[in-house]
């Protein structure tokens, strides 16, 4: 039987058909893995020019997840390189960081890999929708000409269904100094021991990100865990992470220029978080240290 179930399917305008908000926010909360099925045809979405009118289902994987202030939740795409349908990849080596929000809302923001030297700086782009493309719905543009443009839009998608793998058991709760919460770590080294995979969800990343709110949303961040290690003598344990996408936390979430950026975790048990980062205009990295609450899951 499978671990994956529908928490919420929403109608290509974007209506509730089954499940609701509430139950997919929930399910991200216990760090659930996030994963959206939609349906499109190909001379609608792929190519306009087409005569091709199949109809193509698509599973997408948003491997970081968001709960926003405990109701709100989204993900976004960390591993995805543009895929130009049925044939190859696209022109330019990228990132596709699609963001979908819970209602259906979507983003991208793609940091090139290329090295071609960027033409503009910075800066608000026109609004453009692509030419033929009536289901695609753009809202603003962001920092065209450099090396990572973005924009907010909607496709209308003839279905969007997002199906949850709610596996994951949360095993130590500790705060941004390492004073536990609930459960112990104990209960991780020993899962940890027996193999099993681990995923982190890490209070209030974001917080140094742009915003356009005075004060800075509460949210969680959920990244999957990669290597770890355990110092025996000192009971501390280290992880190294997936990558990660980090978005000024936002309701919806969107990407505007300088409000998101990536790069990977190395996190500790007493709160120690250092984020190395990668800037996506210059793709240059530096390292943060942050003490953040983490909850800690297994699998």
């Amino acid at each position: 039987m499978t671990a994956w179930q529908c928490a919420l399917e929403l109608d290509s305008g974007r209506n509730v058909i089954s499940g609701s908000t509430s139950q997919l926010s929930k399910a991200i909360g216990r760090g659930a893995d996030l994963r959206i099925y939609t349906e499109f045809l190909h001379h609608e979405h792929i190519d306009v020019r087409s005569s091709n009118a199949e109809r193509i289902r698509e599973v997408a994987e948003f491997e970081i997840t968001y709960q926003i202030d405990k109701t709100w939740s989204a993900g976004i795409m960390n591993l995805r390189q543009p895929i130009e349908l049925p044939v190859g990849f696209g022109l330019r080596p990228s990132m596709s960081f699609f963001l979908y929000n819970q209602d259906g809302t979507q983003a991208i923001a793609r940091p090139y890999l290329d090295g071609i030297p960027a033409t503009a700086v910075p800066a608000s782009s026109p609004t453009i929708s692509p030419e033929d493309m009536p289901k695609y719905h753009a809202f603003d543009g962001w920092d065209q000409g450099t090396n990572a443009p973005s924009h907010n839009f909607i496709y209308d998608f003839d279905i969007f269904r997002f199906c949850v793998n709610d596996s994951w058991r949360e095993v130590l709760h500790h705060s941004a100094t390492g004073e536990v919460f609930s459960g112990s770590l104990a209960d991780l080294v020993d899962a940890f021991s027996s193999g099993c995979e681990l995923k982190l969800g890490i209070e209030n990343l974001c917080v140094d990100l742009p915003s356009g709110s005075a004060t800075p949303l509460n949210h969680e961040v959920f990244v999957l865990g990669g290597s770890a290690y355990y110092y025996t003598t000192q009971k501390l344990f280290i992880i190294g992470s997936h990558p990660l996408v980090r978005v000024s936390p936002g309701v919806p979430m969107q990407y505007a220029s300088g409000n998101w950026d990536f790069g990977w975790l190395m996190v500790r048990s007493d709160g120690r978080v250092v984020y190395r980062r990668c800037d996506p205009y210059s793709l240059k990295f530096s390292d943060h240290v942050t003490q953040n609450c983490v909850r800690w899951f297994v699998r």
